[in-house]
């Protein structure tokens, strides 16, 4: 599964998921609701980059 980063640098891997804000482990970045947002800096989905 493909791993996304903020420009802040946390990193959304879908493997872990975001249990803190209710995003089981396994949920793709796809699957990922549109209102979802970086748990450290609360920038939205579109600022994150996919990374290797």
């Amino acid at each position: 599964m493909k791993k996304y980063e903020c420009p802040c640098g946390y990193v959304y891997d879908p493997i872990a998921g975001d249990l803190e804000n209710g995003i089981e482990p396994g949920t793709t970045w796809e699957e990922l609701p549109d209102t979802w947002t970086c748990p450290l800096c609360g920038l939205e989905k579109e600022t994150f980059t996919e990374v290797e």
